[in-house]
C-alpha cells in the first residue's frame, strides 16, 4: 500500500510540475485510463479540477471519461465481439461456456438503474464494465445514457469529495459518501429510464 501510495503521489507532483502541458497530459490519460485499467485515475481528475476549476473541470473529465469509455465498448461490441463469441468460446470446456453466457446474459439484463449505479461506484474498474457490456452486446442507447448518468457521478467523487484510492477505501465517511452518490445516481437513472423508455 505505501509503495502504491508513493508512486501516487510521485506521479502528481511530475504532472504538476508540468504545468499546463501536465493538465493536458492527464486529460488524456483520463481518456487512456477507461481502456487500460492500471492508470490512477482520481490523480489525473484532481490535476483538471487544479486546473481548470471545479465546474469546467468536472467537465472536462466526465467528456474525456465517457469518450474512453465508449471507445472501449465499441472496440468490444464490434469485432472483438464476433471473434470472441466464434473462436475463443467455443474453444472452452462446456461448463466454462455456460459460465460465460450466464454472466453476459446478466449484464445484457441489467437495468439502466443499475448499470448506471455500476458505473457510478468510484471504484468500479471501467474497463471491466466496458468491455462486458461489449461483449453481451448491451444496447448503445441504454449503456450511452447510463454512461452519461453514472461517470458524472463518479468524476464529482473524485474531484470534490475523492482523496487517493487507498485513503477512501480506509475512510467510512467516504464509504458513506460513496452510497449516497450511488443512490442519486440510481434515482436519476430510474426517471430517466421513465421519460425515455430504455428498457
Amino acid at each position: 500500500m505505501n509503495i502504491l501510495q508513493v508512486f501516487s503521489d510521485n506521479l502528481q507532483s511530475f504532472l504538476l510540475g508540468l504545468g499546463f502541458m501536465g493538465t493536458i497530459l492527464s486529460c488524456g490519460l483520463i481518456l487512456v485510463e477507461s481502456i487500460v485499467p492500471v492508470l490512477p485515475l482520481a490523480i489525473f481528475i484532481a490535476i483538471v479540477f487544479y486546473t481548470f476549476g471545479n465546474l469546467l473541470g468536472l467537465i472536462i473529465c466526465w467528456v474525456f471519461t465517457i469518450t474512453g469509455c465508449i471507445i472501449s465498448y465499441n472496440l468490444c461490441n464490434g469485432k472483438l465481439r464476433r471473434f470472441v463469441e466464434n473462436k475463443m468460446i467455443k474453444k472452452l470446456k462446456p461448463k466454462t461456456q455456460v459460465s460465460i453466457e450466464y454472466w453476459m446474459d446478466k449484464i445484457k439484463n441489467m437495468s439502466l438503474a443499475s448499470l448506471a449505479v455500476l458505473m457510478a461506484i468510484p471504484f468500479t474498474p471501467a474497463f471491466i464494465v466496458n468491455i462486458a457490456a461489449g461483449l453481451a452486446n448491451v444496447s448503445k442507447k441504454k449503456f450511452y445514457i447510463a454512461l452519461l448518468i453514472g461517470k458524472a457521478f463518479m468524476v464529482y467523487f473524485w474531484g470534490y469529495i475523492g482523496k487517493s484510492l487507498i485513503e477512501s477505501l480506509t475512510d467510512p465517511y467516504t464509504l458513506i459518501k460513496v452510497v449516497i452518490i450511488t443512490l442519486i445516481a440510481f434515482v436519476v437513472a430510474k426517471l430517466s429510464n421513465k421519460l425515455l423508455n430504455v428498457e
